[in-house]
């Protein structure tokens, strides 16, 4: 399957892989062909013809996937999860990039309160993890704005993820800082005069089931605001986790205004909606599970191209806090070892999407997005890369996960496609070819 070649150069250890036959993602399709990549003193991809009869003729080789919606919990909350096992569960996904959120103690709100998050994820990230920074002192989505300047240099955008900013001015203002600094607003959109104490789509299921239920309209009024303040401002705003189908038409009316808007969406909202919901934790995220028409609206708006991004909001917790059913767990489920193999088996298989346009919501959208390098697969280029096995058949089984959460609707589900080789900068992060 694979040929490791090991010789001396310049008194340096150089690795080749040989891939015979895989398919390979470049610039946007598919194409055939060897592909070798070589790790050590000369880090790079280049195609070769290898005389060799190994076939991988299954396997597809694209840029490593970028998650731009991660929570990794430390500083603060490393029993629910650590920068090392939160990077490795994205590595061994096929991630080489995530987006850590800002939901830590201390809020990354400051240079000094940064620096304690930067200083873990230098000395234990297994990929390349980029921190966003708060909004608002303290990410209360209210009160002081932070440094935007200050702190620009050292995050991928701002966000008080969690919480929606509540005050149109203050937000107002930060989209005005952002604008001066080129910086992206990820924004969690959440009226809170409009939650009315909710946990739960309010919906069919939470009528009968006697739960208390979060409006639609507490996100998509929050989105409506802040897309006639990016229209104001000219500032780059992304919409976080969008649930809904006014979220849908309020982001594609934008985009069709010249607004500078983007979006994503989770693969839980793009296959599931609160018909599947059962009364156990692991169903419980925010915003929740909506309706099978609001599913609909999002798989519209992901071919239509108003859903830019599929994000996991990766939001691991204790197995004590999941286990209090669907009024008393926590909120969020883990996602980042389940995101490819779902969507591949749930969307792709079924013919809802392309194989093609699922890499450019994982890989190739993200990275445009957030200013990130293009994980472009060419002669030369420094390896940044997966592996993917499209004929590997298994079951979901939240025991062998690498992630320390283990709340996953997906949990028994049988699933088509594995990540077998994640490259950094490289380096073998993550490999399962044996």
């Amino acid at each position: 399957m694979v040929f490791y070649q090991k010789f001396e150069e310049r008194e340096a250890i150089v690795v080749t892989v040989v891939l015979k036959g895989a398919q390979v993602f470049r610039r946007g399709a598919f194409s055939g062909g060897d592909v070798s990549v070589s790790f050590g003193d000369r880090v790079f991809c280049k195609d070769i013809v290898f005389p060799s009869s190994l076939n991988v003729s299954s396997f597809t080789i694209l840029p490593g996937f970028v998650d731009v919606h991660v929570h990794l919990r430390e500083p603060g909350f490393s029993y629910k999860e650590t920068i090392a096992t939160g990077s490795g569960a994205a590595a061994a996904a096929g991630y080489t990039t995530v987006c850590a959120m800002p939901n830590l103690t201390p809020a990354p709100d400051t240079p000094a309160h940064l620096a304690e998050e930067q200083a873990i994820i230098d000395r234990d990230a297994t990929i390349q993890v980029l921190p966003f920074a708060s909004i608002t002192k303290g990410r209360k989505g209210s009160g002081e704005l932070v440094d935007f300047e200050a702190l620009s240099p050292k995050v991928v955008g701002f966000s008080d993820d969690g919480c929606g900013v509540q005050d149109e001015g203050l937000m107002r203002e930060a989209m005005v800082r952002c604008k001066a600094l080129n910086k992206v607003i990820s924004a969690h959109c959440e009226v809170n005069d409009l939650l009315n104490g909710g946990y739960i789509h309010d919906g069919a299921y939470c009528k009968a089931h006697g739960h208390r239920g979060i409006s639609s309209a507490s996100e998509w009024k929050m989105i409506e605001r802040d897309c006639r303040l990016a229209s104001d401002t000219g500032c780059r705003y992304h919409v976080c986790h969008i649930s809904t189908k006014e979220s849908v038409e309020v982001i594609r009316e934008a985009k069709k205004s010249g607004v500078p808007v983007t979006c994503e969406t989770g693969p839980h909202y793009l296959v599931l909606c609160d018909e599947d919901l059962q009364e156990d934790g692991r169903f419980k995220m925010n915003p929740p599970l909506r309706s099978r028409s609001d599913r609909e609206a999002l798989l519209e708006g992901v071919a239509d191209g108003t859903v830019d991004v599929i994000a996991t909001d990766h939001a691991p917790h204790s197995a004590a806090e999941k286990e209090k059913g669907l009024s008393g767990s926590a909120m969020g489920i883990v996602g980042l070892e389940t995101a490819f193999p779902v969507l591949y088996t749930k969307l792709v298989r079924t013919g809802v999407m392309t194989f093609e346009k699922l890499i450019q919501m994982m890989a190739v959208r993200p990275r445009e997005i957030f200013d990130l390098p293009v994980g472009e697969i060419v002669p030369g280029a420094p390896a940044d890369l997966c592996l993917l096995d499209t004929d590997c058949n298994w079951t979901v089984d939240p025991d062998k996960f690498v992630t320390m959460g283990r709340a996953t609707p997906f949990a028994g589900w049988q699933v088509q496609g594995k990540n077998r080789l994640t490259v950094w900068r490289g380096e073998v992060v993550y490999e399962a070819l044996r």
